[in-house]
């Protein structure tokens, strides 16, 4: 029997949903390499596509935040990092017993200080696979959520259906280059000071309960609200992706479905292309 990828890859959207990401998408990894010939020479293995889920970062935390880390956002960034660590693992296994080649790439951590960077870069994957743009701070940026969302990868050898990389940019919005406490955001993200960023978050290191190279202030400022371009090829599985139907339990205990709405964006802080 034919084996059925469009459905065994809603079946791994559904999941990602029920274990808490907000955003879910497939970058193809072939495309990616033409421009980035490097791209998994820290990985092991060969993949054509890898799959991306964010987990969204608590709003009430960032709200907290001023010019500095707070060891609320600590704790959030690091739960939320175990989560999608732990989603990445149950994902690449199922694709492991359908009978492909998986491989789970860490959400957060650091192989390498100069400059600092892990396995591969989550950002890079999410805006291939259409789920934001690369705006000033360099992050992802989601049209609904912003730079607040964290993210894990997934790679494998699974054929599945792929995005097609963001085509949006910031716009106008220029609200995260005086937030920035290192004054490293500038106009252009070519022109971000990468020196000037790691050195404040080397700083941050020493603040009581943090210990960790975490800032979360331009993390704070950008909440998204972008107006989308009409022709953006990813508007509809992102419009598709607000309404995920997710399984719960009714009080007689049987299984329901039920629809997590994800607000639609109401603000125009770009003109639509897409982490810290």
């Amino acid at each position: 029997m034919k084996f059925d990828f469009a459905s065994f890859l809603v079946e791994l959207e559904q999941f990602a949903s029920n274990m808490g990401a907000k955003v879910f998408g497939v970058a193809d990894l072939n495309k990616l390499r033409t421009k980035t010939p490097d791209l998994l020479k820290m990985l092991p293995g060969y993949y054509s596509r890898a799959i991306v889920s964010g987990i969204r970062l608590q709003k009430a935390v960032l709200k907290d935040i001023r010019n500095e880390p707070t060891p609320l956002y600590f704790h959030n960034y690091r739960q939320v990092n175990y989560q999608l660590d732990a989603l990445a693992l149950m994902l690449a296994d199922k694709i492991q017993e359908a009978g492909y080649n998986a491989l789970a790439v860490p959400a957060s951590q650091i192989i390498k200080k100069d400059p600092m960077s892990g396995h591969i870069s989550h950002k890079l994957l999410g805006w291939a696979a259409g789920i934001g743009f690369i705006g000033r701070s360099t992050l992802l940026v989601h049209p609904d959520y912003g730079t607040q969302l964290r993210y894990v990868s997934v790679l494998t050898d699974m054929p599945l259906k792929a995005g097609d990389p963001h085509t949006g940019d910031c716009g106008d919005c220029k609200a995260c280059i005086p937030a920035c406490p290192a004054k490293a955001i500038k106009e252009k993200k070519e022109d971000f000071d990468l020196q000037a960023c790691y050195a404040k978050l080397t700083e941050f290191t020493r603040i009581p309960f943090i210990g960790q190279h975490i800032c979360g202030v331009c993390v704070k400022t950008c909440t998204g609200k972008i107006k989308t371009d009409p022709s953006d090829k990813n508007q509809a599985l992102r419009a598709k992706a607000r309404s995920l139907p997710v399984e719960s339990k009714s009080s007689s205990g049987e299984t329901v479905a039920k629809t997590d709405e994800i607000p639609k964006p109401k603000g125009a802080a770009f003109s639509a292309k897409t982490s810290k």
